[in-house]
């Protein structure tokens, strides 16, 4: 009796041990990585939309017409999309930290050097360039969160991190409205300032990376030896079980029928992403003539606070649920309603209405969508996917849905919603 005592309470022990260890790394892991690279994605995001506000001045400086303007924001997915693959098997190879850092220093001084720019041609260039160098950024960080946490944490950290995205709007668009309407500094149109100014903390955090953040668990030194055990256990436990159902080669993967309906899956809610982030500032501005351009931008808010707070409770349903299907194509849904909706008012209740609802509908799906893949692809497949097929918007197809969303736009803003919901409710309610 004794014995079988001793033998339970060590098990026991143990067991509690097991716990206590899972309870700390995962906290730990999500203090120390969570909140930095999400601070990295909103001057990423702002980098990549503020082209959008500084449009409301800049399009009469340069006599640049909206058909211009759909390419002007379209084009920077034109260099994301060529960079894309090679960059993330570069920080596959290099490592993240080293990898991350150059990504943002080479953005932000394109970024920075955007607002010097003369002509429409040489803003081709500068948007072609400045998706060039942030190209594989997205889908690397992604990547990277898999050396970290396991599936039933995955689509919680991803919604955490993607946080950044409606946080960018947020900050960004009050911002953007009071440098357009305030800062003409040295002569220079307050366009310019705008992204001159937004593109200066991507280079200092590019530098701060490279000191803070760790490649891979076993190179953090804020977690014990034990705790990268743990982790390493635990995403080793979770390949072997995939592996075991299924094992998907990376050719396999890239032929795999369910990989590419999530590419068209997502190729569908990029328009109405690139849609809002390249057209909603004009959009707004033209409901009123009596808006300035910071009135603009707090009204743009709006609909981005409320996306917010629906997008972390969408994610941590998904989570406990362990369900992703439905938790993907309701948002998606509301997503496309909405767009269909937005070209048919100009009453700027309403409008504003719609496009909290678009913003729901976008930011809610984007947490469990990009925890799908990661249930069936394992290993080297998974990494192929991470990098080029999977995440940051559904990869080969999804860049010209970015284009598309923008340059759509550019014939009507006021009508384009319509046109575009048909095509993303398609896709987008057959999520897998």
């Amino acid at each position: 009796m004794p014995d079988s005592l001793t033998e339970a309470s060590l098990r026991n022990g143990l067991a509690i041990s097991s716990i206590s260890t899972e309870t700390t790394t995962i906290r730990k892991v999500q203090i120390r990585i969570i909140p930095f690279i999400f601070l990295l994605y909103i001057v990423a995001f702002l980098d990549r939309i503020n082209i959008g506000f500084a449009a409301l001045t800049m399009n009469k400086e340069l006599a640049i017409t909206s058909q211009q303007f759909g390419l002007i924001f379209g084009i920077f997915f034109v260099g994301y999309f060529l960079f894309e693959i090679p960059s993330n098997l570069l920080l596959h190879k290099i490592g993240a930290r080293i990898w991350i850092a150059r990504i943002l220093i080479t953005w932000g001084a394109v970024a920075a050097l955007t607002g010097f720019v003369h002509s429409v041609h040489q803003l081709y260039v500068a948007r072609f360039l400045l998706g060039l160098a942030e190209a594989g950024y997205f889908p690397g960080i992604v990547l990277y969160l898999t050396y970290w946490f396991r599936q039933r944490e995955q689509a919680q950290a991803l919604a955490l991190f993607l946080t950044g995205l409606p946080v960018a709007s947020i900050l960004g668009s009050p911002v953007s409205g009071l440098i357009l309407d305030h800062v003409h500094w040295l002569g220079l149109s307050s366009w310019r300032w705008l992204l001159i100014l937004e593109g200066i903390p991507a280079i200092v955090l590019g530098f701060l990376t490279y000191f803070l953040l760790p490649s891979r668990p076993q190179e953090a030194r804020f977690l014990r030896a034990d705790e990268k055990e743990w982790i390493r256990a635990e995403l080793e436990r979770e390949e072997q079980q995939k592996l075991e159902q299924r094992q998907y080669s990376a050719l396999q993967a890239l032929a795999s029928g369910r990989v590419w309906h999530l590419v068209l899956t997502y190729f569908g809610l990029t328009i109405g992403i690139s849609a809002m982030s390249s057209w909603a500032p004009q959009l707004v501005k033209s409901l009123s003539s009596r808006y300035s351009n910071s009135e603009v931008g707090l009204l743009l808010t709006i609909p981005n606070l409320v996306g917010l707070a629906v997008m972390i409770l969408i994610s941590k349903s998904s989570d406990r649920t362990l369900e992703r299907r439905y938790h993907v194509a309701i948002p998606a849904i509301t997503a496309g309603m909405a767009l269909a909706l937005l070209g048919t008012t100009r009453s700027p209740f309403y409008s504003v209405t719609l496009l909290t609802f678009l913003a729901i509908g976008l930011y809610s799906f984007i947490g469990p969508f990009w925890a799908l893949p990661s249930e069936f692809l394992t290993g080297f497949s998974r990494t192929i996917y991470d990098r080029g097929d999977r995440y940051e918007n559904g990869e080969p197809l999804h860049r010209p849905g970015h284009c598309w969303g923008a340059i759509i736009y550019s014939s009507d803003a006021r009508l384009a919603p319509a046109k575009e919901s048909t095509i993303g409710s398609k896709g987008l309610t057959r999520a897998e």
